[in-house]
């Protein structure tokens, strides 16, 4: 084995170190030289405004795109939900590690009757927020930003009744509220659960060694969400949600598309299972079906809502 140290970059969150490590420890037990390089986003540092108002696309993977490229370090570890879908030129794909769980839960204080009432609810998600909304009209969202630790802090700390998070990531650092539910019928961001590994196109010993961790299953499904969501034009703040599932047994694809208005009144989805051949251009086709459903028109008003 070579002896070049393959240098991970990685935000500074629990949540992205776990990530990191899970990824050194891989490819260290394939023999490979590694070390952790963590380095801060401006998406953690810029706490006071709603991601969509800061005005970048890929706000959490800049930092360390720029580092990749300034040669700081050879590959980068995201959440890949929080990857746009075209990455920078001479970065590609690298690896798309095994999926976790893909559901939005529901962290709540005290007992569920606000669902039947009036409540507040807290998440930093245009596509969360637009679903709640949908489902419970009558509810407040209010935004809520920061790192998982934090948001968990600041719903400790604030009247809410609950607050919105990604399974994987409570999962992921053992960080359990007391009381959760899961939101199965909420469609979540494409490709949430997944954990992507970038690095310079022209780098093949790290290429190669990143190759070992790929999950083909993973790479396939998130392919098809990530495709939807290009297609839509939809950045990674939009209310777009997206899910492909494979079943093994009859070898096919189940996917789930769905965009939202920012207020949740209006709703526009595909549901559909074809043979897994027809994989590729799965996700095209279905936002094509939403675009001619009158998606284009509501991508537009979104469009020009976030703008002011």
């Amino acid at each position: 084995m070579a002896e070049k140290i393959i240098r991970i970059g990685t935000r500074d969150s629990e949540l992205a170190l776990w990530q990191a490590h899970t990824v050194e420890k891989k490819l260290n037990d394939l023999g490979y030289k590694t070390s952790i390089v963590a380095v801060k986003s401006t998406g953690d540092v810029v706490l006071d405004k709603p991601l969509y108002q800061l005005g970048i696309t890929g706000i959490f993977t800049k930092t360390l795109d720029i580092a990749m490229i300034n040669g700081e370090v050879d590959i980068a570890v995201h959440s890949m939900k929080d990857v746009p879908t075209a990455l920078p030129i001479g970065i590609v794909q690298a690896a798309v590690l095994e999926r976790a769980n893909t559901v939005d839960v529901l962290a709540y204080k005290g007992d569920l009757d606000f669902l039947e009432g009036n409540g507040t609810i807290a998440t930093g998600s245009l596509r969360r927020q637009a679903q709640w909304l949908h489902k419970y009209p009558s509810h407040k969202v209010v935004d809520l930003r920061g790192n998982v630790n934090l948001r968990m802090q600041k719903l400790a700390d604030n009247d809410w009744n609950g607050a919105v998070f990604a399974a994987a990531g409570l999962e992921r650092i053992n960080l359990a509220a007391e009381n959760l539910v899961a939101l199965d019928w909420m469609i979540p961001a494409p490709a949430q659960g997944a954990m992507l590994v970038v690095a310079m196109g022209n780098d093949n010993f790290t290429l190669d060694a990143l190759s070992h961790l790929n999950d083909i299953e993973t790479e396939i499904c998130t392919y098809i969400e990530r495709q939807f969501l290009k297609t839509l034009e939809g950045g990674c703040t939009a209310p777009i949600g997206a899910l492909a599932r494979y079943n093994e047994e009859e070898d096919t694809i189940h996917f789930q598309g769905v965009l939202f208005s920012l207020d949740g009144k209006e709703k526009l989805d595909v549901d559909k299972i074809v043979p897994i051949e027809e994989w590729k251009k799965l996700g095209f086709f279905s936002a094509q079906e939403v675009l001619n459903s009158g998606g284009a028109q509501l991508m537009a008003e979104i469009k020009n809502k976030l703008k002011k």
